[in-house]
């Protein structure tokens, strides 16, 4: 039992960071909260996620991941098409505002910075390909992120209808992702000895720089969520529907284009896993008045990242997709 709690320490840390704020009567916590996130606090973890993301990249590794074009366009299928079509879809349900906006904003995020790579090497899969579609798909997100989610908006009715500066988000993303992202690679290849990164824990930093997002963002909304009610659980069974569209949609794709294993896992968890970081930033400064779409978002995260857990044992034991 301890095991596996070490094991799942990020997911344990996420679900017991949100019950302190929640069950702290003095309001302590909610108070620092919101002095972190008068202060930059969310923009400044997020700009040193992707430094330290820089750092870890290694260019043969994207060299590798490049010649996979097949896998790296299906991948990018599922997470700039087939994401906002599904959530488009379920938004169809007579659902509140604030959870429509947060499937939203999940569904339109890049895949996630970590775990997706982790679990494509646990279940077999290419890692060097995983962190590739990793980099593309971030890039790509700072145009694709004002688009889609200005076109998912438009569904909503007209007492509802929310306007975004497409030209703020790519500027802020810039700044906040690709920015810190080529100082990252640039200070690995000019400062640091080749091996010499290895010693540092950086990954585990990250972690604990998106557990500190999720503490800010849910201090900032704790009031609105305590007030949701039954929306908790309505909104656990569409996160689960959702990204068990998306994973349904991946193996599809995958049998349907007959990518062999080593190469499909890459497809699976990179195009399903959502970064939970750049949709917390989001939420918080575009649509922090909706306390409800961050919870979709922490929800989600949580959700795919046991699905996915699940899901990469037994791909490693090949029970789903047979050689």
């Amino acid at each position: 039992m301890v095991q596996k709690i070490k094991k799942q320490w990020f997911l344990v840390s996420l679900v017991l960071v949100f019950l302190a704020v929640m069950i702290d009567s003095s309001n302590s916590l909610l108070k620092i909260g919101l002095v972190l996130k008068g202060n930059y606090g969310p923009e400044i973890m997020i700009f040193l996620i992707f430094i330290i993301s820089g750092l870890l990249i290694e260019i043969d590794q994207i060299q590798a991941g490049i010649r996979d074009v097949k896998s790296t366009v299906l991948a990018l299928t599922i997470i700039l098409v087939i994401a906002p079509i599904a959530a488009g879809l379920l938004c169809l349900l007579p659902l509140e505002t604030g959870v429509i906006l947060g499937l939203f904003i999940v569904a339109v995020m890049p895949t996630t910075l970590s775990s997706g790579i982790v679990m494509t090497g646990a279940a077999g899969g290419n890692m060097a390909h995983a962190l590739f579609i990793t980099i593309l798909s971030n890039f790509i997100a700072i145009f694709s992120i004002p688009v889609i989610l200005s076109i998912l908006l438009l569904s909503l009715d007209q007492q509802k209808i929310l306007v975004i500066a497409r030209g703020a988000i790519i500027i802020k993303l810039i700044f906040l992702v690709l920015f810190p992202l080529m100082i990252g690679i640039v200070a690995k290849a000019r400062i640091f000895k080749p091996g010499q990164l290895g010693k540092f824990k950086f990954q585990i930093l990250n972690q604990w720089m998106i557990i500190g997002i999720v503490f800010i963002s849910v201090s900032g909304t704790k009031q609105v969520i305590l007030g949701s009610g039954l929306t908790f659980f309505y909104i656990l069974a569409l996160v689960s529907c959702f990204h068990l569209m998306l994973l349904g949609c991946s193996f599809l794709l995958v049998r349907f284009f007959r990518v062999e294993k080593g190469r499909y896992e890459s497809i699976i968890f990179m195009g399903s896993q959502k970064t939970l970081a750049l949709a917390v930033m989001i939420q918080v400064t575009y649509f922090s008045e909706f306390g409800t779409a961050l919870l979709v978002c922490v929800i989600h995260h949580i959700v795919h990242l046991m699905m996915d857990g699940y899901l990469s044992t037994k791909m490693h034991q090949g029970f789903l997709i047979k050689k």
